[in-house]
């Protein structure tokens, strides 16, 4: 069982910054954020391998948010730069206990891994 805590969304401005947080109980794993908007689905945002070696961020995201994690706290962090109103949601953390997979991740695991989630923090960019 992995238990996940979120935390550091909050409401911003337009162009402003935001460091989201999650830590992470027991063994490390790769992790991932996702997100998801009022009446959208969830959508994978970024990844970072158990090593922190490897990441990957989608493309709607990419040149303004960073992906980082230190494995000595099992915590991963998403710094979110010039953010846009399209950009609310409530973020997610998750770990996957398969094998590290490149590009974006799905929403359900493969056969024979599982995903966990965390509560959700919400990010809200608006004037």
């Amino acid at each position: 069982q992995v238990q996940l805590e979120e935390s550091g969304g909050g409401l911003v401005q337009p162009g402003d910054s935001l460091r989201l947080s999650c830590v992470a109980s027991g063994l490390t794993y790769h992790m991932a954020w996702f997100r998801q908007a009022p009446g959208k689905e969830r959508e994978f945002v970024a990844s970072i391998s158990r090593s922190s070696l490897q990441s990957y961020i989608a493309d709607s995201v990419k040149g303004r948010f960073t992906i980082s994690k230190v494995n000595a706290r099992n915590t991963m962090y998403l710094q979110m730069n010039s953010l846009k109103p399209e950009d609310t949601a409530v973020y997610f953390c998750a770990v996957d206990t398969g094998s590290w997979q490149s590009g974006s991740w799905p929403l359900s695991p493969r056969d024979g891994a599982l995903y966990y989630w965390g509560q959700g923090t919400q990010v809200t960019v608006s004037l």
